[in-house]
């Protein structure tokens, strides 16, 4: 199974758990974790109903597997694993999930927050905002 995923069958808590087993072995020091989730309001405190993702697949995984081996060689980073949700997503729902394991906390949350900040410059993903009055949007997935 890939650890760069573009899938609309949700967030795999059971792949997180793979992920972290196979960092076992004595060769990493710290795991950093990240999940997205969606949030019940906008910045301007609109209730939001949930969101849609859509992504060219490929392209996105292939974006996935360029940013993990990039943040490899700048940081002391053994393992990366990338995941995005497409379809609707709603409110209290995880839409990311992002780990990286290396050999200390000083190399692997630097690399953890670059690595959420280039998937959204980086890869082709779109997302649409329903708010709860019905009114929906495409939003720019950029930082």
């Amino acid at each position: 199974m890939s650890n760069f995923l573009v899938s609309k069958r949700g967030i795999s808590l059971k792949k997180l758990m793979n992920f972290i087993k196979e960092c076992e072995d004595g060769e990493d020091g710290a795991i950093g974790i990240f999940l997205g989730i969606v949030r019940g309001e906008t910045y301007q405190k609109e209730r939001v109903a949930y969101l849609e993702f859509d992504a060219y697949k490929e392209k996105a995984e292939e974006a996935f597997k360029k940013i993990a081996e990039e943040i490899k060689e700048q940081y002391k980073i053994t393992n990366v694993l990338i995941h995005h949700v497409m379809g609707q997503v709603k409110v209290g729902e995880k839409i990311m999930m992002i780990a990286v394991s290396g050999k200390s906390r000083k190399d692997v949350f630097p690399a953890l927050r670059e690595i959420v900040e280039r998937v959204k410059q980086e890869a082709p993903l779109w997302k649409k905002e329903t708010l709860e009055d019905g009114r929906s949007y495409w939003i720019e997935y950029k930082p």
